[in-house]
């Protein structure tokens, strides 16, 4: 028997239909849904799910070289460069950087863009640990936030950005915003019933629409189980990916049957995004071939943008139009006698693919741990049974786009796996924004990661991206990054228990590379370090977690030092300030002193970290500049190895 029989006779399609009378509340209301989908523009997939051969446009879609930009990115870039330089010049009216004129200082410049600071943020991985703290952190950086544009803050950088990447947790928290037509933290914060960011459901119940919650768990499993069976009959390879990405577009997307129809593509055809009034975003995951281990040294790097899914890695190499994927590219292009594939890129699929590891969680499903009845227990098991356990964190991109291209073995097979974009260790998503040709000049890096034994980060994945660099030849393909100490150091110097600077002297660099500001999760005023696997948030604990990120990225709202935004500023203004040939403020010479790693290792193995809430201590009289952190850090460290 089918899933979708099996289940059907539960589902709220067995209850009586509502015959609205013309003019009714009902009519009004679904006229009012119904306007607002248009107005966002972005329910484009020709047939829900389930990817449809459609006719080809006149100019066949073909996979390009990724030797330089797409067109439509570049294009993109002249619009959405400048629409950066008010909202940047807004920024500097409340981040002071001494008595430096800033506004000036972008005006002088303004006419040619490129001078000025190029700014990009990424999210890492990390579950709904990641998801949130990386929200309070976007949340810090938006303008549209209450009081975010006080002095001590940093709203308005959002707004200052030109791309924002996330990976795994961190894709859920872009995905959310930006198919959510941009929406902000504090909107997706005060969602009512049914709506996202409702966490206090466990995701394998599904959402609370008000009603019985075992007649919504019911009609949730046939959507998840009808969208899986529909892609399968149309003849495409599925995985638990396909339903996993499912169940996580019904808690983060705000549409009907969890965005069904909306696709990554679509971004790039709303009418804000075409006109450069946001960011763009950025996806990020990795290869793997089956039973393949996962190394950061050769592991091969994927990127979803608005327009294209491919690589700037030397294995492949390339790039395919997004909106295409699974049409029959062979050698680079479709064959005449081939027609095109639109609806691959679910938004929910996209997210789903970055976020491939927990796919274990809806194999281990039990009544005692996830909180669901036994029948959708089994309607999983059922649903699950023909896949292999060794790829169950394997989303299936069959037919492979890139089948043919090179000689390449991810170009040999007839279709691609795509797993979590933290399985090599690079678990902030900043290989898309140390590209050459994108010239970004500072990454605000927040780190969700949980390296230590309490899921704090501890620098694994900067020193992951930074060793990759070293393959100059190979892998690295010709990329820089700053140089990165080991974990020890990060716990022993305290570099993952306030922002540090890294990169701030280029001439220390060999090649272009971007200030990266390492803003690791820390517990400002509440234990952030949740399981990535605690799959339910009470509002309470999520708007908490949310207001932590917010502080780890402000210092406290400057509460923790007086010149941090101050800092900030001489970071976003030091690549930009190189090319015009300007003297940093004298200002920027401390906050270098205070926040810039200066080279000092300290590599002893530390005791078990374990961080105290830090705003409390310093309302306690225990804070210390950063300065005094680190060096009280390595004599801390020094003393407990002697002992």
């Amino acid at each position: 028997m089918k899933v979708s029989t099996l289940i059907g006779s539960l589902a709220l399609g067995a209850l009586p239909s509502v015959n609205a009378a013309p003019g009714s509340q009902f009519e009004r209301d679904s006229a009012a849904v119904a306007a607002e989908i248009i107005r966002r523009a972005l329910p484009n997939a020709p047939n829900g799910y389930t990817p449809t051969n459609v006719t080809c446009p006149s100019t066949r879609p073909t996979i390009r070289s990724a030797a330089k930009l797409s067109t439509n990115e570049t294009s993109w870039l002249e619009v959405r460069r400048n629409k950066t330089i008010t909202p940047m010049k807004e920024f500097f009216n409340h981040v002071t950087v001494g008595d430096f004129d800033v506004g000036a200082y972008i005006d002088k410049h303004s006419a040619n863009v490129s001078n000025l600071p190029n700014i990009a943020i990424a999210a890492s991985g990390g579950g709904y640990r990641a998801m949130l703290n990386g929200a309070g952190g976007i949340k810090a950086f938006d303008s549209r936030v209450k009081n975010a544009t006080a002095s001590g803050h940093l709203g308005g950088l959002l707004q200052s950005a030109t791309y924002v990447a996330g990976l795994s947790g961190g894709s859920w928290l872009v995905g959310s915003i930006f198919i959510n037509n941009f929406t902000s933290v504090a909107d997706l914060q005060t969602y009512s019933s049914g709506e996202p960011w409702q966490l206090g459901n466990n995701i394998f119940e599904g959402p609370d629409t008000g009603g019985l919650q075992v007649l919504d768990t019911a009609e949730y499993y046939t959507d998840l189980a009808e969208a899986y069976e529909d892609k399968k009959k149309a003849g495409f390879a599925t995985s638990l990916t396909d339903v996993w990405g499912r169940a996580l577009a019904f808690q983060m997307f705000n549409a009907s049957k969890g965005g069904i129809d909306y696709t990554w593509s679509s971004i790039a055809k709303t009418q804000d995004f075409i006109d450069g009034n946001y960011p763009m975003p950025l996806v990020v995951a990795d290869s793997r071939t089956t039973g393949e281990i996962i190394a950061s040294s050769y592991s091969t790097v994927f990127e979803f943008n608005p327009w294209e899914f491919g690589t700037f890695d030397p294995t492949l190499y390339a790039f395919a139009p997004l909106e295409y994927l699974g049409s029959r590219f062979e050698n680079g292009s479709i064959a005449s006698n081939e027609t095109c594939v639109r609806g691959y890129d679910n938004a929910g699929f996209v997210i789903g693919t970055s976020a491939t590891l927990f796919n274990e969680v809806i194999t281990e499903l039990g009544t005692n741990s996830s909180g669901i009845t036994a029948w959708a227990e089994n309607i999983l098991t059922d649903l699950f049974a023909d896949f292999d356990s060794s790829d169950d964190d394997i989303a299936s991109y069959d037919p492979n786009p890139f089948y043919g291209y090179n000689d390449d073995s991810l170009a040999s097979t007839t279709g691609l796996d795509v797993v979590d974009g933290g399985e090599d260790g690079q678990n902030v998503p900043l290989h898309p924004l140390i590209q050459p040709e994108r010239a970004v000049d500072i990454i605000f890096a927040i780190d969700s990661s949980a390296d230590t034994d309490y899921y704090w980060p501890n620098g694994t994945s900067l020193v992951a991206t930074y060793e990759r660099s070293l393959n100059v030849t190979g892998i690295g393909n010709g990329t820089a990054f700053p140089a990165i100490p080991d974990q020890n150091t990060f716990i022993n110097l305290g570099l993952n228990t306030r922002p540090t600077f890294f990169g701030c002297n280029s001439t220390n660099i060999t090649g272009t590379a971007p200030i990266v500001v390492y803003l690791a999760n820390a517990p400002y005023s509440s234990q952030s370090n949740t399981s990535t696997y605690q799959m339910t948030y009470e509002d309470w604990q999520r708007d908490n977690i949310i207001t932590n990120g917010y502080e780890v990225v402000t210092r406290g709202n400057g509460t923790l030092d007086g010149n941090f935004t101050a800092c900030v500023g001489c970071a976003i203004l030091s690549r930009s300030f190189e090319r015009t040939g300007t003297t940093l403020p004298d200002i920027c010479t401390q906050c270098f002193t205070d926040y810039c790693w200066n080279g000092t290792t300290n590599s002893t193995t530390p005791n078990t970290y374990a961080p105290v809430d830090i705003l409390a201590s310093s309302q306690a009289g225990l804070f210390i500049t950063p300065t005094a952190l680190t060096a009280f850090a390595a004599v801390t460290a020094a003393f407990f190895a002697m002992v």
